[in-house]
């Protein structure tokens, strides 16, 4: 663990005359990081989409220059000027705009808000809970509006779109424990088997799914979680059973909505946002919680590879090119 006497390395993004995004790995210091309450020892990170994006320089990712980005983390209190924590706590950061407005996880040490972190639960490593990050918390929470929406196991299959991504494949493997019929989407043939070990009991093709839907369709899903957006969200929601709950948490396909509000009147379907990036704390803590329970810490680990900070350059173009299955974990120390 580096101390505060030590430099650091961290991974930062720049931008050239031309606004092209450059990363390099370079050391700090303390002084150079943000002036925050919590100094935090960060000992894993994890690789997001919105990651692959700001480090590949693609899209409007990253918000103040220079930045280092990395959306989740996770590690040890040096020092806290909150009294919400104190030296030697272990803690978990992931969504609040870290990695784009502020300075995220791609370093060895971290200055945090205090509001932004939640105690490690008992049960959980910190390498388990990057292998959970920002993928696996908006899968949890997608898998609680489900359950406030009413869906139990009893009530039928739930599908799962992009369900070979790091969402989608946490999406199924809590599904799969708690009981539920779970269908998983996906464009690759080399995930089928992959996703039939984590728990899904029917493998549906992408161009199924995406093909243009009637307005209703025959009804086939209690519900769903869906990573995707666009046309195969209509159809999604074409095909969801009478009181059937859909939880959208994504974009991946489209930001778009082609649908209309059929399902909704006639079949008293109900569309559920859900967002991590803002989550108030209280749920958040509650689906950590539920997480550190309800996720089979075997299939975890299944999802997982292990990454150190000089190869997320190499992974970050990897998850942009769709060639990235289950979940990256960066180990800051490697």
């Amino acid at each position: 663990m580096t101390t505060a006497n030590d430099s650091f390395r961290a991974l930062v993004l720049r931008q050239d005359e031309d606004k092209k995004t450059l990363a390099s790995l370079e050391t700090l210091t303390v002084a150079d990081l943000p002036d925050e309450e919590v100094r935090v020892a960060v000992e894993y990170s994890s690789l997001n989409y919105k990651d692959g994006m700001a480090v590949t320089g693609t899209g409007k990712i990253v918000l103040q220059w220079p930045m280092v980005p990395g959306i989740d983390l996770a590690g040890t209190v040096i020092e806290s000027a909150s009294e919400a924590y104190k030296a030697g706590e272990r803690v978990v950061l992931t969504g609040w705009s870290v990695g784009e407005k502020y300075w995220g996880g791609y370093s060895q040490q971290q200055k945090l808000k205090a509001d932004w972190l939640v105690p490690l639960p008992d049960g959980l490593s910190t390498q388990q809970s990057m292998a959970i990050g920002t993928a696996g918390l908006t899968a949890m929470l997608c898998v609680m509006a489900l359950e406030e929406g009413g869906i139990t196991p009893e009530s039928g299959t739930v599908v799962v779109t992009g369900a070979a991504g790091g969402v989608g494949s946490v999406a199924v493997a809590i599904l799969a424990k708690l009981g539920y019929q779970v269908a998983a989407v996906t464009g690759r043939e080399s995930t089928h088997e992959y996703l039939r070990e984590l728990g899904a009991s029917e493998i549906l093709s992408r161009e199924e799914m995406a093909a243009k839907p009637r307005p209703l369709e025959k009804q086939r899903w209690a519900g769903a979680v869906d990573t995707v957006g666009g046309e195969m969200l209509a159809r999604v929601l074409a095909e969801t059973d009478y009181s059937g709950t859909v939880a959208a948490c994504g974009l991946a396909g489209d930001f778009r909505l082609p649908t209309s509000v059929m399902p909704f009147i006639l079949r008293n379907v109900r569309l559920q946002g859900v967002d991590s990036v803002m989550c108030p704390v209280a749920r958040r803590s509650e689906a950590w919680q539920r997480l550190a329970q309800d996720l089979p810490m075997q299939k975890l680990e299944e999802l997982m590879q292990v990454v150190g900070l000089d190869e997320v350059q190499e992974q970050a173009a990897k998850i942009m090119q769709g060639q990235v299955q289950g979940r990256v974990v960066v180990d800051l120390n490697k």
